[in-house]
């Protein structure tokens, strides 16, 4: 059984060191390549997505009541598919019965079939992709990097972070302590690592793999059971993961029902059910900031990880690469419809304008730039679609007309060719005259307000991070003195921060085994993504001790 261990001992070698080295790092190739996947690997995966249509999902020995399922793509059709269905109280008692068989398992033998899960998770990424995009609404190349390589880069990451945390401590040791002339008293020490029992992840409709897999793999890496909870809109992707985990487990002689998949529907879920059910000892939830407050509230003895809403803000202060710098903001302003939880919303720019190397910029010659540059890069349809995506939820088309309202419009959302889709809405304000942009509008809304000073803007977006939450924020400046006290800022309000960004990296990249992801110190979410405090609370050390025999 210590096969799997064996074969991945390398890769899981490489992923610890990677966590203290914190540079660039990637087992899982994010290029979508039939030269690295299999020349077929495309066309399998679509052919493979499409057979799956109007069928029952199914997952062998898996508990079923019922068969659930009614997803929409966000770029047209109806998956129409069924997955098995039970309710709270019986996927919880499946998976308690899963639980000693997996807690008494060796480290070594759990973190060998999670990483073989993430190996095979691997081979099908061009699977994953197509589930992925037609039920979060992401075009194919996102859908394909953020569903299925850096998804599997963080759960990796997961499963390194508690590699290293389990094994820490030895797990045996000979205690003795003299007695002067009289014998020493001897002990033999061993220490178990004893997990908290059942975990829950509640998974997003956004980005189901990539927010689930952290929590996932952390929690059965050290020995946790764990209930999968998809979002109604976003089942296949998880139900692709459980039936891969499942399978895995299987052939390491261990329970299926290790990884259960919880499945509802929207108006009739079970997820309040299962978050307090009293044998529920983790939960992972991303999603909004009033269930979460929710969540917290009723998870009875859980220990609970969040990722929650916040307002991202960038900070034009001066640069000294102007069409850089708004070419960069465009592209972050416009990915996947800014329907991300690191896309940027507020830009605080100084109502005197700003100096750059093209001379000095008005505040009105800032935020046109910024418009103009959205319109240059999503000018061309094709290339618009596939940075852009569609959008996952009608509420964000709701919020668009709502924000339409709330000041002057710099540059109108306007819908693309295919899918339900918007282009970003650029809306001008002042923030001396009203307070709209400091509450989330989740979508591809973008407000540019003008502040006093450009250390007015910082004040104002490390506040906003501090009272509402923020998982990302930027700095444009030039300004050294100025830097170094948005960078103490920042850091105080708890939140990560990009200065100068122009070119191929943006404000909302997120890279494993380098980037922690959320800080866990401000309303954005109570934890860091992957870091210790992320792993370690989901097991105890347990002790026995014995006199050590002669």
């Amino acid at each position: 059984m210590n096969d799997m261990f064996d074969r991945h001992r390398g890769l899981l070698e490489t992923a610890v060191k990677a966590l203290s080295d914190r540079g660039f790092w990637s087992p899982f190739p994010e290029v979508p390549s039939g030269k690295i996947y299999g020349e077929t690997a495309k066309d399998d995966g679509e052919a493979f997505f499409k057979a799956l249509l109007g069928t029952q999902f199914e997952l062998p020995g898996h508990p079923e009541d019922a068969r659930l399922g009614s997803e929409v793509s966000p770029w047209g059709p109806d998956l129409n598919i069924l997955y098995p269905a039970a309710g709270a109280a019986t996927l919880v008692a499946a998976s308690k019965a899963a639980g000693d068989a997996w807690a008494d398992a060796s480290p070594e033998l759990r973190v060998g079939v999670c990483l073989e899960i993430l190996t095979r998770l691997n081979r099908i990424s061009f699977e994953m992709a197509n589930a992925v995009m037609h039920t979060t609404g992401q075009a194919f190349p996102m859908a394909f990097q953020a569903g299925g390589p850096h998804a599997q880069d963080r759960g990796l990451e997961a499963v390194a972070t508690a590699w290293a945390e389990m094994t820490r401590m030895p797990g045996q040791a000979t205690w003795e302590k003299p007695q002067g002339k009289a014998a020493p008293i001897v002990l033999e020490k061993n220490w178990q690592v004893v997990p908290r029992g059942v975990a829950l992840a509640i998974g997003c409709q956004t980005f189901p793999t990539w927010n689930t897999y952290p929590g996932l793999f952390a929690s059965l890496a050290t020995g946790n059971t764990v209930i999968v909870k998809p979002h109604p809109g976003a089942i296949l992707p998880l139900a692709l993961t459980v039936k891969v985990a499942r399978e895995v487990l299987v052939d390491a002689g261990f329970p299926a029902d290790v990884v259960l998949l919880a499945v509802d529907q929207a108006g009739a879920e079970i997820t309040k059910e299962l978050v307090t059910h009293p044998d529920i000892g983790i939960i992972d939830y991303t999603g909004s900031s009033a269930f979460g407050e929710w969540v917290r509230d009723n998870a009875r003895s859980a220990q609970v990880f969040t990722e929650e809403a916040g307002v991202n803000s960038i900070v034009v202060a001066a640069t000294d690469d102007f069409s850089g710098m708004c070419a960069n903001i465009a592209f972050s302003l416009s990915l996947y419809s800014g329907q991300m939880c690191t896309a940027p919303q507020d830009i605080f720019v100084p109502r005197a304008g700003i100096s750059t190397n093209e001379g000095h910029k008005s505040f009105d010659e800032v935020a046109a730039a910024i418009g103009a540059a959205v319109d240059a890069l999503l000018s061309d349809p094709a290339r618009a679609s596939g940075v852009c995506g569609t959008i996952a939820n009608p509420a964000t088309l709701a919020r668009i007309d709502k924000a339409r309202g709330f000041g002057r419009i710099v540059r109108d959302s306007q819908p693309l060719t295919i899918g339900c889709s918007a282009t970003p809405l650029i809306i001008a304000l002042d923030a001396a005259e009203t307070q709209v942009h400091e509450d989330e509008c989740f979508g591809p809304v973008a407000f540019i307000i003008a502040v006093d000073s450009a250390e007015a803007g910082i004040d104002a977006a490390a506040n906003l991070a501090r009272s509402k939450g923020a998982i990302t924020a930027a700095l444009y400046d030039t300004d050294e003195a100025r830097i170094a006290y948005a960078v103490k800022a920042f850091a105080r309000a708890g939140v990560n921060l990009s200065i100068n960004l122009t070119g191929n990296i943006f404000v909302n990249q997120s890279a494993a085994f380098s980037d922690f992801h959320v800080t866990g110190g401000n309303p954005a979410g109570n934890a860091s993504l992957t870091d210790t405090a992320f792993v370690a609370n989901r097991f105890r050390l347990a002790m026995w001790r014995r006199p050590k025999a002669a």
